[in-house]
């Protein structure tokens, strides 16, 4: 579906109930989520949340670490014989 297409039709309510179903997985009538209902709604929420929320507010957003996990300095490994262990 084209992405303008969802936005016209998509309203904070519809969004609200749609993310409803995604952690349900059940509409608000009790009747179970389809596999590809599922996944169009997935697809209109984000479409939705990109075009109307700032990244931080948008789900699933992880924000960026003050500093990184993974570090520059190589550590190769250095192999040794059981003759050079003794």
């Amino acid at each position: 579906m084209n992405p303008e297409d969802i936005l016209k039709n998509l309203t904070p309510e519809i969004v609200a109930r749609f993310r409803s179903a995604i952690e349900t997985g059940r509409w608000p009538n009790g009747d179970k989520l389809t596999a590809e209902q599922r996944n169009t709604c997935m697809e209109a929420v984000i479409v939705y949340e990109h075009h109307t929320l700032p990244p931080e507010q948008r789900t699933g957003y992880v924000p960026p670490k003050a500093t990184p996990c993974k570090t520059d300095d190589e550590q190769p490994l250095s192999w040794q014989s059981k003759s050079e262990q003794k």
